[in-house]
């Protein structure tokens, strides 16, 4: 009923005068619940921030008991990204959406060091399409993968303009033509094109507004509507933002 390893901070829910419900997902263990006793006091102070890094150890009597944590700081992430409102939103966003999709206990290793690399990339200047290709991610670990390879339609590899809202698969645009109004754009980036052919095909403000637009239509569809989860609030906020941008 003990074991220790690295994790990332999802959410807290105050307990009592000052203790939390600590969430966190870990390397190996998934995404785990624990109370965290102090929590309020100056030695805590500013460990549990969503998205920072920690060192836990969870200890309980019983496997199935809440059980209690202890907890270290490796990285703080969110005081890092506090002068900066795009990444600070695509972090919260983030740590919200592993918070309502992923079950309890299950280990999803990949998609923590996959997050545990958004959170590096937030503070470069390719935030947003880092974020961008995480949800791909995401969707992919719950099994809502999206395939950008080939044409669905074609097979080609080459032309790809558009996914198919239904299936997910790419399209390429002689084959979506037609079907171009009822069709998602495919972000250059995203379908692997050159950064050079991408630029001049299309404002990266515009493609970012696309790729949002994109995982936004399934994590809605298929995680959203089809579980009945709230619509998560910082993704609606960071959403609002990239369409705001400027195109560069």
């Amino acid at each position: 009923m003990d074991w220790r390893d690295d994790g990332i901070v999802l959410s807290t829910h105050k307990l009592g005068e000052n203790s939390v419900r600590l969430s966190v997902l870990t390397r190996d263990y998934g995404r785990y619940h624990g109370l965290v006793r102090g929590a309020t006091g100056k030695n805590l102070r500013g460990t549990l921030e969503p998205g920072n890094e920690v060192r836990v150890s969870w200890s309980a009597r019983l496997s199935e008991h809440l059980g209690h944590f202890k907890s270290e700081m490796t990285a703080a992430h969110a005081a890092d990204l506090l002068p900066f409102p795009g990444p600070l939103l695509a972090l919260s966003s983030a740590c919200s959406l592993l918070e309502i999709t992923l079950p309890e206990r299950e280990s999803h290793t990949a998609l923590y060091h996959g997050t545990v690399a958004l959170l590096g990339a937030l503070k470069t200047d390719q935030w947003l399409a880092s974020y961008i290709r995480w949800e791909v991610g995401l969707l992919e670990e719950l099994g809502y993968g999206l395939q950008f390879q080939c044409c669905a339609a074609t097979g080609d590899v080459t032309g790809l303009h558009f996914v198919s809202p239904k299936s997910g698969r790419a399209v390429s645009q002689q084959a979506g033509m037609p079907y171009r109004d009822k069709m998602l754009p495919l972000p250059a980036f995203l379908a692997g094109r050159r950064a050079s052919e991408a630029a001049r095909e299309y404002p990266m403000a515009d493609q970012y507004r696309q790729g949002m637009q994109l995982t936004g239509h399934f994590i809605h569809r298929d995680i959203f509507d089809a579980k009945g989860v709230k619509p998560v609030a910082a993704r609606d906020r960071l959403t609002s933002l990239v369409w705001r941008l400027e195109a560069t």
